[in-house]
């Protein structure tokens, strides 16, 4: 089985059940810090049940580009269409059933790359695929757990990508994320319940 595969199969069985408490809250998180601009293409990468999409489409007026929200599960593409649909912001949020790395967009089409709670299954090949993904100048943001609140199943455990060191706090995650091409990181360590998330900004290259 593949890589691929077994993600999707492990987020598939989640997909009725997921905590969305936790995940609106990692998605408050990660949009506070980054911001999206009303005109600005953005893409949720690895969106899950679309916590993040779902949120920014909200805010957003409805002459804004549509979200793209990209997941390789099809369970949980389905459940963000329903909870998109009920939200009311179904039309705001173009949802894509493929792999996130690549992520099926055109090189510098992008000027925000969201990534919550999906980098460390993702592994290093992400952020370098989000600098050919993104215009100079661009910017990403994407969440961690902190390692030393961090208590995966043996299931998820077997699938953690071993080129993304989880960070003891923001320091760790703004050194990774530098040391992958991207500049001005900027990190907040958020405590959600008993879980400790990270929370990371950048720049991808090339921007004035």
């Amino acid at each position: 089985m593949t890589l691929s595969a077994a993600l999707a199969g492990v987020f598939d069985d989640l997909a009725s059940g997921y905590d969305h408490e936790h995940h609106e809250a990692v998605a408050r998180a990660l949009l506070d810090l980054v911001r999206p601009g009303p005109a600005e293409a953005v893409a949720d990468v690895a969106c899950g049940a679309g916590a993040v999409a779902l949120q920014l489409a909200r805010s957003r007026p409805a002459t804004a580009p549509r979200v793209l929200a990209v997941d390789l599960s099809p369970g949980m593409i389905a459940e963000g269409r329903s909870r998109a649909a009920a939200a009311g912001v179904g039309a705001a949020i173009d949802w894509c059933l493929a792999d996130a790395v690549p992520l099926p967009v055109a090189g510098h089409s992008l000027d925000v790359v969201l990534c919550a709670s999906s980098l460390h299954f993702l592994g290093g090949r992400a952020p370098a695929d989000w600098r050919r993904a993104l215009r100079p100048g661009g910017r990403v943001g994407f969440t961690l757990p902190a390692v030393t609140h961090f208590r995966p199943s043996a299931r998820f455990s077997a699938l953690l990508a071993a080129d993304v060191p989880l960070p003891r706090g923001a320091g760790d995650a703004d050194a990774w994320i530098t040391a992958q091409g991207f500049t001005g990181a900027v990190s907040r360590v958020h405590d959600l319940g008993p879980r400790r998330v990270v929370v990371t900004t950048a720049v991808a290259p090339g921007g004035r």
